[in-house]
């Protein structure tokens, strides 16, 4: 009997479906990256404005539409089945506990935004000009 399993890896191991959502997802942090033998590289931190930045530079160097998720779609991959992080880390490689940026500014407070933090799978806002880790989506 095959288990049925939610994510589909890319052929190079870069990139990860989600068929439950139709999201496709950069499967390590940015900083980090795929190799031959599994990843490279330190997830790097950002602040608001960059991580909207950063991901449209990728968008523009990768031809692909990456772009810095909601916090509806980035808490969709928390996994309560998993603690510290709550996420399948051998889906989700090098996912820290540390909280993760989302596209969703704080209605009436321009000055914050929504992440979601692996650590708990919990999501709260922070300052905008605060650093925190960044993993890009795009729509399939």
């Amino acid at each position: 009997m095959q288990i049925e399993t939610r994510y589909t890896l890319s052929e190079d191991g870069s990139e990860v479906t989600d068929t439950k959502t139709q999201l496709i997802w950069r499967r390590y942090p940015e900083g980090m990256m795929a190799n031959n033998v599994g990843h490279t590289g330190t997830p790097t931190a950002h602040t608001w404005d960059q991580a909207l930045t950063l991901a449209n530079d990728v968008a523009l160097t990768c031809s692909k539409a990456w772009r810095l998720p909601t916090v509806k779609e980035l808490s969709s991959i928390v996994d309560a089945n998993f603690t510290n992080p709550a996420i399948d880390t051998h889906i989700f490689p090098g996912t820290s506990t540390t909280p993760f940026w989302s596209a969703s500014p704080v209605d009436g407070n321009p000055s914050k935004a929504w992440y979601v933090m692996f650590y708990g799978g919990f999501m709260n806002t922070y300052v905008c000009g605060g650093k925190l880790q960044v993993r890009l989506v795009r729509s399939n």
